[in-house]
């Protein structure tokens, strides 16, 4: 983390340069995707629970709280608050089917994602294991300096969650139908592409979008090809992270993707930047909504209180 410390510095020595009108910009385009994804979740949502009343502006204010969490606190806590307040404003509604919801908006990101990461590899312009293993701001180059012992963990470990996730089901009366209830907005294809596909295709152009402007903002050449990198640097990141908001790996990416297109100082400007930008401003209406839907900052002991609750409460 010494090298993301001395790599911010770099970005508030440059702070002078930045193009303001395109920052701007490239936040408003945050914003509105968001607004897109909250669209989007509420409609799936909605087809789990056809009986009750689904606020969008109850969604946007969960998907707020959700990314606003996740932007500094790692290992994807954010989600946690997220179905916490949905549970709450979603009459009827269970933890099983709102976290199937989730999943089932992450699949059209997933495909995505994926086929972008396909472009990136195909240009040959992402590093390889053998590269991953020496760049030290990357959260997961020890792994890749011990591949095999990685692999073998890393199965031992899916294994041990497959085992619990079967045990655990069993106990719970009518989990899986709790689960498969989540994944209902796919039963009508024609209702999944108009109220989600749609606004999840939105979403990924503001993504696109929104770096662009962050690419001129900071002086980066601005092409489409270059914000698919960085999309992909940024979906590498999210991954696991392991860093706030995946800081690290996403650093790492971008210095070794963009070597060349630009002074090293220009990219650490913009990597940095781009990041600590997106985390003060995620965090800042994140914890917003959160005040004013929990009327608390004090996420951790509402949401730990509510499981305690749902634990007491299962047979």
């Amino acid at each position: 983390m010494s090298a993301v410390f001395h790599d911010i510095g770099v970005f508030f020595s440059h702070l002078a340069d930045v193009g303001w009108t395109a920052l701007a910009l490239a936040l408003a385009c945050q914003f509105v995707k968001v607004g897109c994804v909250s669209r989007a979740w509420r409609n799936i949502i909605a087809a789990s629970y056809p009986d009750s009343t689904v606020r969008w502006r109850s969604i946007w204010g969960a998907i707020l709280a959700r990314v606003g969490v996740n932007a500094i606190v790692p290992a994807r806590g954010g989600d946690a608050v997220g179905l916490f307040i949905v549970k709450r404003r979603v009459e009827g509604s269970t933890y099983p089917t709102l976290a199937a919801t989730l999943l089932a908006l992450t699949l059209f990101d997933s495909v995505v994602a994926l086929c972008f990461i396909v472009y990136a590899l195909s240009t040959g312009e992402l590093p390889g294991s053998s590269v991953l293993a020496h760049l030290s701001a990357f959260d997961f180059h020890w792994f890749f300096a011990h591949i095999r012992g990685t692999l073998i963990a890393i199965g031992v470990i899916l294994l041990a969650l497959l085992l619990l996730l079967l045990w655990f089901a069993e106990q719970l009366v009518g989990f899986w139908q709790r689960v498969r209830l989540g994944f209902s907005v796919f039963s009508d294809k024609s209702r999944y592409l108009r109220r989600v596909a749609v606004w999840q295709a939105a979403d990924w152009c503001l993504r696109l979008t929104a770096i662009f402007f962050f690419l001129r903002a900071f002086h980066v050449p601005a092409t489409l090809h270059n914000a698919i990198l960085v999309q992909v640097t940024q979906s590498l990141a999210v991954l696991f992270p392991i860093s706030p908001s995946g800081i690290g790996t996403e650093q790492a990416l971008l210095l070794y993707t963009f070597a060349g297109k630009a002074a090293k100082t220009t990219l650490l400007s913009f990597s940095v930047g781009m990041r600590v930008t997106l985390i003060a401003f995620n965090a800042l209406l994140g914890f917003g909504a959160i005040l004013v839907m929990m009327r608390t900052l004090h996420w951790r002991q509402q949401v730990q209180a509510d499981r305690d609750a749902v634990a007491e409460q299962t047979p």
